[in-house]
């Protein structure tokens, strides 16, 4: 079990990091847009994405 949380923290790495490897500008764009956006939206945003995530490891266990 232990394995399966470093392997998952690991594929978070490589497709967090894909974007500002290959694309730097759109990335760093793509961020001051995101720091201009209210924080309740970031905050229904997460939630929406924690959501899915949730729903999806429900799914695939």
């Amino acid at each position: 079990m232990p394995e399966a949380i470093w392997i998952a923290i690991a594929l978070v790495m490589i497709l967090e990091g894909i974007g500002p490897m290959l694309f730097p500008n759109r990335w760093q764009e793509y961020i001051k847009q995101i720091s201009r956006q209210p924080v309740d939206q970031l905050r229904t945003m997460g939630g929406v994405m924690v959501t899915i995530g949730c729903v999806c490891l429900y799914f695939l266990l």
